[in-house]
């Protein structure tokens, strides 16, 4: 790979696609990233990419810019870096949550070439799932990039419409969160059931894993993995026949469909940054 990339922000995201694209081939030296922390800078720097703690010394560098700082401060990050964008004009690659490409593009003085990506947590460890979506002046080759950048750390899939990105976050981007807290309740209630800490984590964790790895392999939809595992009048259909009194299925809804509408709040508020 002979891609130029730069971070505006060097946190734990940056560090997952730096790792990733390393295993990938990419030479640490195509690799720039700015931070105000060094020593979080230092591990970088340590296997020989540029660090710095000046924004511009890291797009002077890069075809491709990856925004990776909080998006709180977002817009108090971008602004000033404007002109150097505008005479650069690199590939905008933003990771932060709730940041729209209207308010990207205002900032950093339009007319530019900006993904939105939603990657999640699991890309720490090369098994992130990532929502993109393109503005109207990303090219094809621009989109190569990009999934050459986040398909470092994982699945990769594209939305047509803005909105969704909102979707991709209630469903994958939020996931891992829904996952652990059913891992948590299910250690929880193992324990209840006279199985000690351990012992109940590692059932519960081996088959959290082991049921991923069935449904990710397997032609079938998960509903009718579910179904072989439910005999008629056995112990899991008494289980399920809980959650479905429970409307656990409702549950979920109102929760992805909470979390989707907070994306669209969060937007809004934070697009208003000036």
């Amino acid at each position: 790979m002979t891609m130029k990339i730069g971070f505006i922000g060097a946190g734990n995201m940056a560090s997952a696609l730096v790792g990733g694209l390393l295993a990938k081939g990419l030479n640490p030296k195509s690799i720039a990233l700015a931070d105000m922390h060094l020593p979080q800078l230092q591990r970088f720097a340590d296997q020989g990419m540029f660090t710095t703690t000046r924004n511009e010394e890291v797009i002077e560098r890069a075809d491709i810019v990856i925004l990776s700082v909080k998006p709180q401060v977002m817009a108090e990050v971008l602004k000033p870096l404007a002109t150097i964008i505008q005479q650069k004009k690199p590939l905008i690659i933003s990771i932060a949550a709730g940041i729209n490409v209207d308010s990207l593009s205002r900032w950093l003085g339009g007319d530019l070439s900006i993904v939105r990506a939603m990657p999640n947590t699991p890309a720490l460890v090369q098994t992130g799932a990532t929502g993109l979506y393109a503005s109207p002046l990303v090219s094809f080759e621009q989109r190569q990039q990009t999934e050459t950048v986040l398909g470092a750390v994982g699945l990769t899939l594209w939305v047509d419409d803005e909105a969704l990105i909102d979707s991709v976050t209630a469903v994958s981007g939020s996931g891992p969160a829904y996952f652990f807290y059913v891992m948590e309740a299910m250690i929880s209630a193992g324990k209840a059931l006279g199985l000690d800490e351990k012992t109940a984590r590692a059932l519960t964790l081996q088959t959290a894993l082991g049921a991923a790895q069935m449904a990710i392999t397997s032609d079938e939809p998960p509903a009718e993995l579910r179904k072989r595992v439910t005999s008629k009048g056995g112990t899991t259909e008494r289980a399920i026949a809980t959650f479905d009194e429970a409307n656990m299925q409702q549950i979920f809804a109102q929760a992805l469909a909470a979390c989707a509408a907070r994306g669209q709040e969060l937007a809004t508020i934070l697009g208003q940054q000036e």
